[in-house]
């Protein structure tokens, strides 16, 4: 049989670079190289390599992490080029990286999020009122970032300068929430037509943030992962539900990960990732290792996945005769 070719893309230009080198490299290494013929393309260097030649290419798959790698542009590049791909599409991945309008997809879709406010760096910035109309303490974050750069978690008011301040050196428009003090549980959502969700993550942070941030995702001993959490089956139902509909109502396709907070019996909707990270510290490749898979066929689920959609296997068909 004749080997899928896959253009594996990983590097690009945003402040995740690094982290997106590393999925590469745990991405690349796990694939089979029975199966599979990859080819690693960092389009911050060498895009001309997949734009020049897409019928060298069955499938791509990306590990791009942050602006221009899982906002849209990617996509609709990958999209023009007519390559099936591993993930999301112009309008998930741009509506899923834009922390405000993801919010307002979830809301319509019945799902509950933290009270926020949202403000533009050429607007008038009122910390008193602030905190009069949400309280105390305050996650502050930019709109479009990923893996919680330039996010602060802030209790006071001098705290919550400083974190506005910061969000703004990484955008034009930063997100402003309630802090929710609960469980912080994750789930992985694979499929097409039909959903389905791997064993669900409770994350305990040892950064000292408080929160998730990028310290607790990405260096040794920062953050504590319990996977499967510890949940009543109903509550791990209703969890699993929840991130199935953020998929589906973020029109996100192949795989996504759901960040939750659990406070008593709320389920809370944090984000919604649309290429998760795969690296060896990666939550998405836990969950796939407690449900019986290795990264390598986690790989191939994922491709598999991509190339029946769309009408993706009769092309992969129509390419191998």
């Amino acid at each position: 049989m004749q080997k899928i070719r896959v253009a594996l893309l990983a590097g690009g230009w945003s402040r995740e670079r690094e982290v997106s080198m590393a999925s590469g490299d745990a991405v690349y290494e796990a694939f089979d190289k029975g199966k599979y013929d990859v080819e690693r393309i960092d389009p911050a260097r060498n895009l001309q390599t997949l734009v020049g030649g897409p019928g060298n290419f069955d499938v791509v798959f990306s590990v791009l992490h942050g602006k221009r790698g899982e906002d849209g542009c990617m996509q609709g590049l990958v999209e023009i080029l007519g390559i099936p791909m591993v993930g999301s599409g112009v309008l998930g991945s741009a509506v899923s990286m834009n922390k405000q309008i993801a919010k307002d997809v979830y809301c319509r879709a019945g799902l509950k999020v933290a009270p926020y406010s949202v403000l533009s760096k050429d607007g008038p910035v009122k910390v008193g009122e602030l905190i009069e109309k949400l309280g105390l303490p305050l996650v502050v974050k930019p709109v479009e970032e990923g893996s919680s750069i330039g996010m602060s978690l802030c209790r006071d008011e001098k705290e919550v300068l400083k974190g506005i301040e910061l969000a703004f050196e990484h955008g034009e428009e930063i997100m402003v929430e309630v802090f929710l003090d609960g469980r912080e549980i994750t789930c992985c959502v694979i499929g097409g037509q039909s959903l389905e969700t791997l064993p669900l993550i409770e994350i305990f942070s040892r950064s000292g943030a408080g929160f998730f941030d990028y310290a607790a995702k990405y260096s040794p001993g920062g953050a504590a992962e319990i996977c499967p959490a510890v949940l009543a089956d109903s509550t791990a139902e209703r969890l699993s539900v929840a991130a199935k509909t953020a998929h589906r109502a973020l029109h996100c396709g192949v795989w996504s990960r759901t960040d939750m907070i659990l406070q008593g019996d709320d389920i809370f909707v944090l984000e919604t990732n649309t290429l998760p990270g795969m690296t060896r510290r990666s939550l998405f490749p836990l969950a796939a290792r407690t449900a019986g898979l290795n990264l390598s066929d986690l790989l191939d689920r994922l491709v598999r996945v991509a190339l029946e959609s769309a009408d993706a296997g009769e092309l992969l068909a129509a390419q191998h005769g």
